[in-house]
């Protein structure tokens, strides 16, 4: 990155994560990004997508798992291990500056796991179920945005990994997305 977007990206961080900073988000974002808050969302698409759909169901579950691990894997074991970029709250010059609301994971923040992984079973379930639940699918991605946006807001990624991470993450649940509607096409329970 040059210096320029260097120093946007911790503007914005700053903004977000300092500037911006306010009870109610000090209690609900930590809250937010934590994955043990959302398994009670996943236990209820497995169990609705199995009871409702049967085996195109399970099949929609081994898509949804795979677009999780594809995520996952290709963001996390391969771009992180290239990139090595620290996280905000690992930098030895920029950790300073950084509110802390959860605990810093790992060292390197590029690209965003949570975005990617979010993002990625955002447009999955977008792309998979947006004839059988219509307009309502949109909330996937605010639910994906709320997350990333909590990686920012607690001090673990700067923007710059988020919007990557987004990026890849839409790509990976495009083509997961695609694949699935080609081959199972889900209709109203």
């Amino acid at each position: 990155m040059t210096e320029a977007l260097l120093q946007l990206d911790r503007k914005i961080f700053i903004l977000i994560n300092s500037t911006w900073h306010n009870a109610v988000f000090d209690l609900f974002l930590p809250m937010a990004r934590n994955p043990y808050t959302w398994a009670p969302l996943y236990l209820f698409l497995l169990l609705f997508m199995t009871v409702n759909f049967k085996w195109k169901g399970v099949f929609w579950v081994l898509f949804f798992i795979a677009t999780f691990g594809i995520a996952d894997s290709v963001t996390g074991q391969l771009l992180k291990g290239i990139v090595e970029r620290y996280r905000p709250c690992n930098d030895p010059v920029f950790s300073q500056y950084v509110r802390s609301l959860a605990p810093c994971a790992g060292h390197h923040s590029f690209p965003s796991n949570h975005a990617a992984n979010h993002f990625g079973l955002g447009m999955f379930m977008f792309l998979s179920l947006k004839k059988t639940l219509g307009k309502w699918m949109w909330i996937a991605f605010l639910w994906a945005f709320l997350v990333s946006f909590a990686q920012i807001y607690t001090g673990q990624h700067y923007p710059s990994d988020i919007l990557v991470g987004t990026l890849a993450g839409l790509i990976y649940g495009t083509i997961t997305g695609t694949i699935f509607n080609r081959k199972f096409q889900l209709t109203a329970p």
